[in-house]
């Protein structure tokens, strides 16, 4: 496993914000619920991840050495207005712009405070990168539109999932995804549409203290193959396990046991 370039999360960053931009420009109605996140309409949405960028932002221009209130983020709930998507539309595009600049201009080894593994800059980088990748498919979800993503980023956004569920369950004794406990169960993803190159195989093992995993063709207890993007949406609870194009062999109920219990936060 290898993490992404810098600037590689910088731009797709970028690249994320004008697709989820282009969501809200759309003509989409953005009073629709997000069918993956309920509780939120789809102006809900993008002002969450707009907030989420803003609040990176103000850790990193600061090089905080510990969390700020998102109370204390000026304009991190977005435009006062509700309903105007050019409104929405540009303070996203302003949001993308502070944090990416940020980002670039303080380099990944700057220490700064996270909330799990590496406290520095390029842990934000990777974190937005994957964080927008999955609500900007939330996004198009709702607002009935198409959705892809780089195979790069798609897999190394399953590589960041597995880590942080694996750094929950080692330090967060208490939390739901500390819950996944079946010795001698496994898991096997295999994208059935990357080059061999990627290696888009993954083996996931869920020991009796925390999960192991590893990139790999390995037989395991369970095997979900198909579509790399499907593959991961599946696996972040934002598809169902019976979205065509997806195959499951061996011992379903392992499967559906991880979709329901490995959340963090």
């Amino acid at each position: 496993m290898t993490l992404l370039a810098h600037d590689r999360y910088c731009d797709e960053i970028t690249h994320q914000v004008e697709q989820l931009r282009a969501v809200v420009t759309s003509g989409a109605d953005l009073s629709a619920t997000v069918p993956t996140c309920p509780d939120w309409s789809l102006e809900d949405l993008v002002r969450h991840m707009g907030g989420a960028l803003r609040w990176v932002d103000a850790l990193v221009r600061s090089r905080a050495q510990e969390n700020i209130p998102p109370e204390r983020i000026p304009l991190a709930k977005g435009p006062e207005k509700r309903g105007d998507a050019a409104a929405l539309d540009h303070w996203l595009a302003e949001t993308g712009d502070l944090v990416v600049g940020a980002l670039r201009e303080a380099g990944p080894d700057t220490e700064v405070w996270t909330f799990a593994g590496s406290a520095n800059v390029g842990f934000w980088a990777r974190r937005m990168t994957h964080e927008i990748t999955v609500h900007r498919a939330d996004a198009t979800l709702a607002a009935g539109l198409p959705y892809e993503v780089a195979p790069d980023v798609a897999a190394d956004a399953l590589d960041e999932w597995l880590q942080l569920v694996e750094w929950v369950q080692r330090n967060l004794p208490k939390d739901p995804a500390r819950d996944l406990s079946r010795p001698g169960g496994s898991i096997h993803l295999h994208a059935t549409d990357t080059d061999p190159e990627l290696n888009a195989e993954w083996l996931v093992e869920l020991g009796e203290e925390a999960i192991s995993w590893r990139r790999g063709h390995e037989k395991a207890t369970v095997a979900l193959r198909g579509p790399l993007t499907s593959v991961l949406l599946a696996f972040y609870q934002r598809l169902p396990l019976d979205t065509p194009g997806l195959e499951i062999l061996g011992e379903r109920e392992l499967l559906e046991f991880w979709v329901d219990r490995a959340k963090f936060g």
